[in-house]
């Protein structure tokens, strides 16, 4: 289904809208060798390690931030909260970059599992998917949404 407004009523809200997005929904997911996953992701992935909070070998919350903007949190695996989280390998994510082709080209030199090639889109993004270790599946692209209404 096409949620797109038609031509006219595009143009008038692109003169209200903003471009500027905060990151303001943190996903989340569950590891079960946390510390791995933040070595593939920051190492291998290109994620920053802002925080780790670790308990004993187990970790109690980490966030990991993508340098153009937002982030995830992540910790050990804990059946008790499954009611509430993903189980470990059950995750995905969509993560815009500006360098598509020079991430999909470092994470194929590493050997990183490609579930979906590298590729330009109908609605003009390029991208392309991954599986982490874990199994979780991340898609990297140039897609930034469609821009939404300003306030005030």
């Amino acid at each position: 289904m096409n949620t797109a407004p038609n031509q006219p009523q595009n143009q008038q809200q692109n003169q209200q809208q903003t471009q500027s997005r905060e990151p303001a929904i943190w996903p989340t997911l569950q590891a079960h060798d946390a510390l791995a996953l933040i070595d593939f992701l920051v190492g291998t992935v290109g994620f920053l390690r802002t925080a780790v909070y670790q308990d004993g070998d187990r970790v109690a919350h980490a966030q990991l931030d993508w340098p153009e903007g937002g982030g995830i949190m992540l910790g050990s695996y804990d059946p008790e909260t499954k009611t509430w989280c993903l189980e470990p390998g059950t995750f995905g994510a969509y993560v815009v970059t500006d360098h598509v082709d020079a991430l999909h080209e470092r994470l194929t030199a590493a050997g990183v599992r490609v579930l979906r090639p590298i590729a330009d889109q109908p609605y003009g993004s390029r991208e392309f998917a991954i599986a982490d270790p874990e199994g979780n599946k991340w898609s990297f692209g140039t897609y930034r949404g469609e821009p939404r209404p300003a306030t005030g």
